[in-house]
């Protein structure tokens, strides 16, 4: 087990608890974590409820902000002690890398600065955590991905507009995928399926294709083709599917206005 380093998590809340029993499970140093509502972590953590009880002795090697955005500046303030010689990630969403390190700034401290952005599968291990950081060396880079490693996937990007494009597709993907599950089940008992055979048939057909796209080194295209025999059933739903202003529109349409409104929320 490789012992990722000490790390001062504030915030423990879905997406901060995900990424807290991953750190666990790969051998995180003993670390603190500020939270309201969380009722106890394993020895030898500590978990504090406000900033001002983390031990003054505390040195952490990476600051995880996992809070509500609107709480930045005031959560930043108060961990102006521990800032010094940390990394400080973000999992705020919206929050630009100038916003923080303008929030660093004003609580007088200036550190490197990483924005990640991960998704909900990132509680079972299977995330994908989008990350980009303008401050950061090569080694801390490293120590960063290793980090965020623990609960899946992390990809860089190269500009925060690319980090937009990726909540679009593994942030909000979720959803869509989950959706789909959703529809499914509405047309299996529409057709006459019981609910509980509907629903998992529903899911495991997604998380069964979702392992064969995984592992697969075909083109998802390719893929959906094996199962297109010419004029079949797959065959004939695919042309209502595939029609003009059907899913491929759609979707087109609805990354556009997930991009927009995530760049109206960017401060």
């Amino acid at each position: 087990m490789n012992m990722l380093p000490s790390v001062l998590l504030v915030g423990c809340g879905n997406m901060g608890g995900a990424l807290w029993n991953g750190w666990l499970r790969e051998g995180l140093a003993p670390s603190v974590v500020v939270d309201r509502h969380l009722e106890s972590v394993p020895t030898p953590h500590r978990l504090v409820r406000k900033a001002e009880d983390i031990p003054a002795d505390f040195h952490p090697h990476f600051i995880v902000l996992a809070v509500k955005p609107a709480g930045m500046e005031t959560t930043i303030a108060a961990l102006a002690p521990w800032l010094p010689g940390s990394l400080l990630v973000s999992m705020l969403a919206g929050r630009t890398g100038a916003s923080l390190k303008a929030a660093c700034e004003k609580a007088g401290k200036v550190i490197p600065v990483i924005r990640a952005m991960p998704n909900t599968p990132s509680a079972i291990g299977k995330g994908v955590t989008g990350a980009f950081s303008e401050d950061i060396d090569n080694s801390q880079r490293a120590e960063c991905t290793h980090l965020l490693a623990a609960v899946g996937k992390v990809a860089w990007v190269e500009n925060e507009e690319q980090l937009v494009a990726l909540t679009t597709i593994s942030g909000c993907g979720p959803a869509y995928v989950f959706l789909l599950a959703e529809l499914l089940e509405r047309e299996g008992q529409r057709h006459g399926l019981s609910h509980e055979l509907a629903r998992m048939l529903a899911r495991e057909t997604i998380a069964g294709s979702g392992a064969l796209l995984a592992t697969s080194p075909e083109e998802s295209a390719t893929l959906r083709k094996n199962v297109t025999s010419p004029n079949g059933v797959t065959a004939k739903a695919l042309e209502v599917l595939m029609a003009a202003d059907a899913w491929p529109q759609t979707l087109e349409r609805a990354i556009d206005q997930a991009a927009q409104r995530a760049r109206e929320l960017a401060v």
